[in-house]
């Protein structure tokens, strides 16, 4: 796994198509027993290597119900984007992920993360991915069947506050979804 690790970080396939430059961002083990599939790191990730170092990831860490110890805890979680450099920036936020990186890296990683319980498909990009024509026809319809994608998958929304909004509109997720995804967290990381 070292040597994998070591080969993504010193990987710049896409460096022609990255204005701020390669910097992958990730973080795994062998052990992981819950892995996190997200979109892209941002502009703050990028700048401090810290994978979900910013607001996103505090959202997230309160939906998993985890602290950062935890959370960086590459032996209990392993944070693995869709694109592992931040793409930049386009008129309505970031730039989608690099489509070069999860069909070069993914199925390696995958490959030495036997003790993964769980897959947390986080977004759009993820979820269309990892569960093609199994995905509903958008992130809220897929979210909301989480359950049918369970034991291996559980589909999410990004957590950034952006996506405030949605929430809002969508109570039924912090009220059924998210207890549900904290008991499957806590039943995995007590193993």
């Amino acid at each position: 796994m070292e040597n994998l690790l070591k080969q993504i970080r010193a990987c710049n396939v896409c460096a022609k198509h990255l204005e701020f430059g390669v910097n992958p961002i990730l973080a795994a083990s062998s052990e992981s027993k819950i892995i996190i599939i997200g979109q892209a790191p941002g502009r703050v990730v990028h700048n401090t290597a810290i994978p979900w170092g910013d607001k996103s990831g505090d959202n997230l860490r309160s939906w998993l119900g985890i602290d950062k110890t935890t959370f960086y805890n590459p032996g209990i979680i392993a944070l693995m984007p869709m694109g592992f450099c931040y793409p930049g920036k386009n008129k309505s936020g970031d730039l989608p992920p690099r489509p070069e990186c999860a069909p070069l890296w993914h199925h390696k990683l995958l490959e030495q993360m036997n003790s993964a319980k769980l897959i947390l498909l986080i977004g759009q990009y993820a979820q269309n991915f990892y569960l093609g024509n199994n995905a509903k026809a958008n992130l809220t319809e897929t979210v909301k069947h989480y359950k049918t994608y369970l034991p291996k998958y559980f589909p999410l929304p990004h957590p950034s506050p952006r996506n405030n909004i949605w929430q809002t509109k969508n109570d039924w997720f912090g009220l059924e979804v998210l207890p549900e995804l904290k008991k499957y967290i806590h039943e995995i990381i007590s193993l």
